[in-house]
C-alpha cells in the first residue's frame, strides 16, 4: 500500500488559489495559509519530516468529533484549537482522496470559498 507523502500533500496544498507556505515553527513544520499577509488564515499544518504523514487541518467541530470517532488515526489537533482542528497520522484508514477532501474543506472554511 502507498501513503500518501509530504511532497503530495504539498503539492496539494498549494494547487489552492492564494495558498502559500510559510516556516514560523522552523524547517520542520511547514504551515499553508490563504489570502495576503497581514490578513492570512492557516488552512493545513505538515510535519515535513513524520513518517508516516502528519497533517493539521481545520474542519467542522461535528465532522472532527465523529473522524476522531470511527479512525483511530484522527486526532485532536496537536497544539491547535481542538474543537476545530485534526491531525491525521496517515496509516492508510483514509484514502488518499478522503485526506485530500478534508484538505480542500479546511482551505474552503479558512477562505470561505464554497465553490471548490
Amino acid at each position: 500500500m502507498f501513503l500518501m507523502t509530504y511532497l503530495e500533500i504539498d503539492t496539494y496544498l498549494l494547487s489552492f488559489a492564494d495558498a502559500w507556505q510559510d516556516f514560523p515553527f522552523g524547517e520542520k513544520k511547514a504551515v499553508y495559509k490563504v489570502g495576503g499577509d497581514e490578513n492570512a488564515k492557516m488552512f493545513a499544518l505538515v510535519d515535513v519530516d513524520a513518517r508516516p504523514l502528519r497533517v493539521s487541518l481545520r474542519t467542522d467541530p461535528r465532522l472532527s468529533k465523529n473522524l476522531r470517532e470511527k479512525y483511530e488515526e484522527v486526532q485532536a489537533g496537536s497544539n491547535l484549537d481542538r474543537r476545530f482542528w485534526i491531525t491525521i497520522v496517515n496509516s492508510g484508514q483514509l484514502t488518499d482522496d478522503e485526506i485530500r477532501d478534508l484538505a480542500r474543506l479546511s482551505y474552503q472554511l479558512a477562505s470561505n470559498d464554497t465553490t471548490l
